[in-house]
């Protein structure tokens, strides 16, 4: 697989490619042949390091004021951008920069560890925007809306939950008629990630509701739309860097041809981009993880309590021990899910697993890291109370712990054959 960087530099920026080596990679995969990884490959590793160097020197500078700001980022955006991370799935025809989805994964760690709020911003605009487009709209579709959007200067968003439907996606109260060459839209979307910067939005309405959730289709709305407007951004425990904002569409007017697939297949596409993303959220809780285990520990060597640091005390290595055991599998499998999806097998059980473990470890870790560095962890001096802040989310957005449990579930049991 080839690779080209892009590195932040004042002659310009260099992009990244990993696409020949990964098809050389699971070329020899066959249907039922076990997935493992005892290492990454070397240009994974090449990429790993680029990304953790960004985030070390860019992002975790300023995320704390990021954080109490409330602000969101757009140079850093840009610059991740510059990095080929703001498209880093979509295929460089398009102008996206190739990469697999353990890149990735291994990339949204990486940003996460350093932000937070970055992260979540580039993942749901590579999963949740860019990858239904690409993988359901027609060739005109992905010039309009994917390629212009491809380099950070442009965020686009993600219309599937309501408020009142939570967790039921299937239950779009949003309608779109079609009258003439048009859909006029009517409906609210809630809890939308970079809602308020995207230009353009890939959004959900029900336009046959006796089908129910076989009545729902999907659109893609540019912000310019007529009758398309935002609500206030939302007051946020956590990830305060990215904007959360509703979605109001009265008599919202679109073309014909902004219509994403067929009519009908929009609760498919939203489910199959939803099984993706959560790959990204895996990534995004082992980076909050890690980020806490790197503050519990810098802090327990340095710290001392009756006459040697805290690492000594027994009591903490034992939290240390349980930290970095939970993080390790959670990373695991977030590169299992990855590595199945690039192979092209079935992978919504494992990326519900990668996400469920994901962000119930970061959660737990960052927990245990406020109480490794007791009353220094409950003040904004330290970074431990923002991790806590941000894991929170994890177990919320892109399918609460309780779906992902569901989704286990009912996975688990057709492998069974139980009806």
């Amino acid at each position: 697989m080839t690779i080209i960087f892009r590195s932040i530099a004042a002659r310009g920026i260099r992009l990244i490619a990993l696409q020949r080596v990964c098809k050389r990679r699971f070329a020899s995969a066959t249907l039922g042949a076990p997935i493992s990884i005892i290492d990454l490959p070397e240009t994974h590793l090449m990429l790993r390091d680029t990304c953790r160097n960004f985030a070390e020197n860019e992002l975790k500078p300023v995320a704390a004021a990021v954080d109490k700001n409330h602000q969101f980022p757009p140079e850093l955006v840009r610059k991740m951008g510059q990095l080929g991370l703001m498209a880093i799935a979509i295929p460089e025809k398009y102008g996206g920069t190739g990469l697999d989805y353990l890149a990735y994964s291994i990339a949204m760690e990486e940003i996460s560890r350093g932000d937070a709020s970055a992260g979540v911003i580039m993942s749901a605009h590579n999963t949740l925007y860019l990858a239904p487009i690409v993988d359901n709209g027609t060739e005109e579709q992905i010039k309009e809306f994917v390629v212009p959007f491809t380099t950070g200067e442009r965020v686009g968003c993600f219309g599937l939950s309501e408020p009142g439907n939570g967790s039921d996606a299937g239950a779009a109260s949003t309608t779109a008629k079609l009258v003439g060459d048009e859909y006029v839209v009517n409906g609210t979307k809630a809890w939308i990630t970079n809602g308020h910067e995207a230009e353009t939005a890939v959004v959900f309405a029900t336009t046959e509701k006796a089908r129910k959730h076989k009545g729902i289709s999907a659109f893609v709305i540019p912000k310019s739309a007529p009758g398309f407007s935002i609500g206030k951004k939302e007051d946020k425990l956590g990830i305060r860097g990215s904007s959360t904002v509703n979605l109001i569409f009265e008599d919202c007017r679109i073309p014909k041809a902004n219509l994403l697939g067929k009519e009908g297949e929009g609760f498919k596409i939203a489910m199959t981009t939803l099984d993706a993303g959560r790959i990204g959220i895996a990534g995004q809780s082992v980076g909050i993880g890690q980020a806490a285990l790197d503050c519990a520990v810098e802090y327990a060597s340095k710290r001392l309590a009756f006459g040697a640091p805290l690492t000594k005390l027994q009591a903490i290595q034992m939290k240390l021990a349980d930290m970095a055991l939970k993080l390790e599998a959670s990373r695991l499998l977030m590169y299992r899910a990855a590595l199945l999806k690039d192979a092209g097998r079935k992978y919504t059980k494992e990326s519900a697993m990668a996400k469920l473990h994901g962000s119930e470890t970061c959660t737990y870790i960052a927990h245990q890291a406020i109480q490794i560095l007791g009353g220094m962890g409950y003040v904004s001096d330290m970074p431990a109370e923002r991790h806590y802040r941000d894991a929170r989310i994890t177990e919320i957005y892109e399918g609460t712990s309780e779906i992902q449990r569901l989704v286990i579930a009912g996975n688990l049991l057709k492998e069974y054959d139980v009806k």
